[in-house]
């Protein structure tokens, strides 16, 4: 299909299933935790599924890609970054799968009505917001620092756009974990699974996973840490798994 590219934009190979992306030269990319993310979720057959903050739409693409999910959603707030990741959709022929939606966190249950959604994802920002001034137009700010949205707006969202007994998933830092459970917990979101990324066995962990259930039980299980590297300096075996590489898939 030919895709019009604007002006320092270049399309990636995902690796996976013949999957692309479209992604600005000097901008905000999608990193490992986009991809962690979209292998940790559990999604069923003909589930309805949100991601919230979908950026450059990576983790919707991945998700068409792995899952059965019945129509994926990305609800993006940056005008530029929705209808890149439009694109995207397009150049991988998903139309019929996922929908970008230009929209704000805050506002989504306007734009979705509650209870609309068997699956939540989020990669949101991960440094809290501070004293600092931030540029609001600068789209690597906005992705990375809690600018136009804070880690409550979307735990809230969450709840209220997930069917009882929806399944929430998130990746973010472990130190604010304490505040990832407490807000969970605050809007109904049981903490179900937790997984540390740490870089190496020997580093310690710079990324979580967490997965949790509106309404549910609480049982909360500690899964196995995951290794980016292993002991030699190379990609592990699981993250080649997730990565497709040898053969191997997770």
């Amino acid at each position: 299909m030919n895709i019009k590219l604007n002006e320092n934009e270049r399309i990636d190979d995902l690796q996976y299933k013949g999957l692309r992306l479209i992604q600005k030269k000097d901008g905000f990319c999608f990193g490992l935790d986009a991809v962690l993310l979209a292998n940790f979720v559990d999604i069923k057959k003909n589930d309805y599924v949100i991601d919230l903050g979908t950026g450059t739409g990576i983790i919707s693409v991945l998700i068409a890609g792995k899952t059965e999910a019945k129509e994926i959603t990305g609800l993006e707030i940056q005008e530029d970054m929705a209808e890149m990741a439009q694109r995207s959709v397009n150049l991988n022929e998903l139309e019929g799968k996922i929908k970008i939606v230009c929209g704000d966190i805050k506002k989504s249950i306007e734009i979705f009505g509650a209870s609309k959604f068997n699956v939540v994802v989020s990669n949101p920002p991960y440094m809290k917001r501070g004293g600092g001034l931030l540029n609001v137009s600068d789209g690597k700010a906005v992705s990375r620092h809690e600018i136009l949205c804070i880690l409550e707006d979307v735990i809230v969202a969450s709840s209220r756009l997930l069917l009882p007994g929806g399944q929430f998933a998130m990746i973010h830092r472990p130190d604010r974990l304490v505040d990832i459970v407490w807000l969970m917990r605050k809007y109904s979101i049981e903490p179900k699974y937790i997984r540390f990324v740490h870089p190496a066995p020997n580093k310690k962990a710079n990324l979580l996973l967490i997965k949790g259930s509106r309404d549910g039980k609480p049982q909360l299980k500690m899964m196995e840490p995951l290794y980016v590297y292993d002991e030699s300096g190379n990609f592990s075996k699981e993250i080649d798994g997730i990565y497709c590489r040898g053969g191997i898939e997770y």
